[in-house]
């Protein structure tokens, strides 16, 4: 599988779809991760997190433009870029109610079992808590590829994302085996919010080690 390597301000990686293309590029210091989902058919396009450099974050979406922004979750590295996107694309802004109040802009709430069309394109929202409370990953279904799922900060390669308050691992943890692991196979790509990809498949393995070591 491609790493899915991207070098912050470097040039976007792009995906051949089915019916479209997904464009990953890496935003700030922190190494955001920024997706768009394009739909070949309508030229439909949505984003997954607004994370910095807004006018960066519009010249890859071109004179397309956006239906939607789709935030994983409220940590301000996430969003810095939101109210600036939305705001030139007036495109909707999408998070989960239990993290809606701590994002700039938020005009409809998605939650577990929810879909986000773009055009022939969906993503099926999966509430994930723990790292906080509201968020999500979105699972992108290619009847020609791999299943392709959106984490956020909620699972990444070696892990699953930082948890604070007593209980919070447990319950990420379980989300994560519950809702990802036992839900899609192995060559599920994961897309995560900072860094490289992975797969299940290659993630499976360490869920036991993860458990133990609480983290």
């Amino acid at each position: 599988m491609n790493s899915g390597h991207v070098e912050p301000g470097g040039p976007p990686l792009v995906f051949p779809l089915t019916d479209g293309r997904l464009t990953k590029f890496s935003v700030s210091t922190m190494d955001n991760n920024v997706y768009l989902l394009g739909c070949a058919v309508t030229g439909t396009q949505v984003l997954v997190d607004a994370a910095a450099e807004p006018e960066r974050i519009l010249a890859v979406t071109g004179e397309a433009g956006l239906t939607a922004v789709v935030t994983t979750h409220r940590h301000w590295d996430h969003i810095r870029a939101l109210p600036r996107v939305v705001a030139a694309t007036s495109a909707e802004s999408l998070a989960h109610p239990d993290d809606a109040d701590e994002i700039p802009v938020v005009t409809r709430t998605v939650s577990d079992g929810d879909v986000v069309r773009c055009g022939r394109l969906t993503l099926s929202v999966i509430h994930l808590r723990g790292h906080t409370p509201g968020g999500v990953a979105l699972h992108l279904a290619d009847p020609a590829g791999p299943d392709r799922l959106f984490t956020g900060d909620s699972l990444f390669p070696g892990g699953v994302g930082k948890t604070w308050g007593p209980g919070d691992f447990d319950t990420l943890i379980g989300d994560v085996e519950a809702k990802l692991f036992a839900r899609f196979g192995d060559d599920t790509v994961v897309h995560p919010g900072h860094g490289d990809d992975t797969t299940l498949g290659a993630e499976r393995p360490h869920l036991a080690e993860w458990r133990a070591r609480g983290w």
